[in-house]
């Protein structure tokens, strides 16, 4: 049976929940939400409920013997990054300002406000239902120079190290990664010295957030 834990119940884990739900019965969900009255609508036979800040969770029981075949990130920050900020601690990881001339090199950059910057292909609001064709725009049917996930991966900016987790398209609107792939990217930042741009991203649509390991 195949395991997601969807990290945010609000608008978006909520949608997540209903279509991977409608989409294959054998599925276990577990919803984590430190607002209890987001959760109140995820409960069913197939679902656990937890509430609990989601990073805090995150870090407290993923683990390579405990862990889901998927995590779907539904909060409105960076999780990967703040997981590992948490799960690494102040000693070891710490957050740094993002440089200037980044915003040169990505599509339609937005800062955040911990200065974050998220980018995207598009100039507009996209679809909640979008299902993020391989080639080609839902909206504008224009062909997709390059995915997201690649640019940001491929970022080269001295001294910084361009580490990217990449979301793939679960239902349509609905993006995750593997649990692997999140404890592969800890142990590739583990591996580093100096300044890193951390990224997830999918075909479309990332985030980047300026990290230093100490």
């Amino acid at each position: 049976m195949e395991e997601f834990w969807i990290i945010g119940a609000g608008r978006f884990g909520y949608i997540a929940f209903q279509r991977l739900s409608e989409a294959g019965k054998q599925r276990h969900f577990v919803l984590v939400d430190s607002v209890e009255e987001n959760l109140v609508r995820c409960k069913g036979p197939n679902c656990a409920c937890e509430t609990e800040d989601g990073v805090e969770f995150l870090a407290n029981y993923l683990q390579k013997e405990h862990a889901p075949d998927w995590i779907v990130p539904a909060l409105p920050l960076h999780l990967a990054a703040e997981w590992l900020l948490l799960r690494l601690g102040k000693q070891r990881l710490r957050r740094i300002a993002l440089p200037a001339e980044i915003e040169r090199l990505v599509p339609n950059p937005m800062r955040g406000r911990q200065g974050d910057i998220y980018v995207s292909h598009a100039d507009f609001r996209c679809p909640d239902n979008c299902d993020e064709p391989e080639a080609i725009c839902t909206i504008t049917r224009k062909k997709r120079k390059q995915n997201m996930y690649q640019i940001l991966g491929n970022l080269c900016i001295e001294p910084y190290e361009s580490l990217n987790i990449r979301s793939r398209q679960l239902q349509a609107g609905v993006g995750g990664y593997r649990t692997e792939q999140l404890l592969e990217l800890m142990e590739k930042v583990e591996r580093t010295r100096g300044p890193i741009l951390l990224s997830t991203a999918c075909r479309c649509h990332g985030v980047i957030t300026g990290l230093e390991r100490l």
